[in-house]
């Protein structure tokens, strides 16, 4: 345990010096607050909208945002150890694979994970303080679910980076399946679906297709947010998501599970790799 907090508290201070939290809790804080302010321009109007519109636009960004930070945070977490000839000097201290691997997975989750809670929480902050509409008892809830949902969603995309960083040689190789990983999961899986859906003009098992869903992070992830609100605000797929009769703890146990995933595949693959 005292080798994988050093490792961990390295990666951390690493992330410290290099500016990654105060740029991540920026972006998260200014992103939030003018999507919650500037949300209903298109309606001719600004100021704080009603806390589920907030939340359900949020996460419909975040999808977008959070997957893409925490693969450039971490895509080049061994491989560039590697490259920089100090993956080996690393592994001769007394330290296992699997140690080295979680310890600093652990600390980009860290650095993840606080910059989320800065950020967004900074947002909630803003939101509680100066809108009429919503109040404390409703926003705290709302938020902490969000935030956690969130910094669960980017732990996952952390654990894929390692996964690529575990196989590959090279950091540009990384970088590139990191990016085909993001278009995967954010862009792909959908667009994939919803022509499954108008190819077949509607005619897959209405039962089965709504949990096809559960097969990306990204969407479990929009569920669990918009799940807590009234059912009348979904729209595409995330409609079509409705007739998934799981609530919003079944659901962050089904976002655990796409955790567990990656890393004990990347402690596996990192394990068989020759140095």
């Amino acid at each position: 345990m005292t080798i994988l907090l050093a490792i961990c508290q390295k990666e951390f201070k690493d992330g410290l010096r290099n500016r990654w939290i105060v740029a991540i809790s920026l972006i998260f804080a200014l992103l939030a607050i003018g999507l919650a302010y500037f949300g209903s321009a298109a309606a001719g109007r600004v100021g704080f909208s009603s806390l589920p519109t907030t939340i359900i636009s949020l996460a419909s960004l975040a999808v977008f945002i959070i997957p893409l930070i925490a693969l450039m945070l971490s895509y080049d977490s061994l491989v560039g150890e590697d490259e920089n000839g100090t993956l080996l000097l690393l592994l001769s201290y007394p330290l296992s694979r699997w140690q080295l691997v979680l310890g600093k997975m652990l600390g980009h989750g860290l650095i993840l994970a606080l910059s989320t809670l800065l950020g967004f929480g900074a947002a909630a902050l803003v939101m509680g303080l100066f809108s009429d509409t919503t109040g404390w008892a409703a926003l705290i809830p709302a938020f902490a679910l969000f935030i956690l949902s969130a910094i669960l969603l980017g732990w996952i995309f952390i654990a894929f980076a390692y996964v690529i960083s575990a196989v590959v040689t090279e950091k540009s190789r990384a970088a590139g399946l990191s990016l085909f990983l993001w278009f995967l999961f954010v862009l792909v899986f959908d667009l994939g679906l919803l022509g499954l859906l108008v190819g077949t003009k509607g005619k897959v098992d209405a039962q089965l297709f709504p949990y096809l869903l559960l097969l990306n992070p990204t969407d479990i992830f929009r569920l669990v947010n918009i799940s807590y609100f009234a059912q009348d605000q979904l729209s595409g797929l995330m409609a079509i998501a409705q007739h998934v009769r799981l609530g919003t703890g079944a659901l962050l146990i089904t976002l655990t599970g796409w955790l567990l995933l990656p890393i004990l595949l990347s402690l596996w693959l990192f394990n068989r790799r020759e140095l």
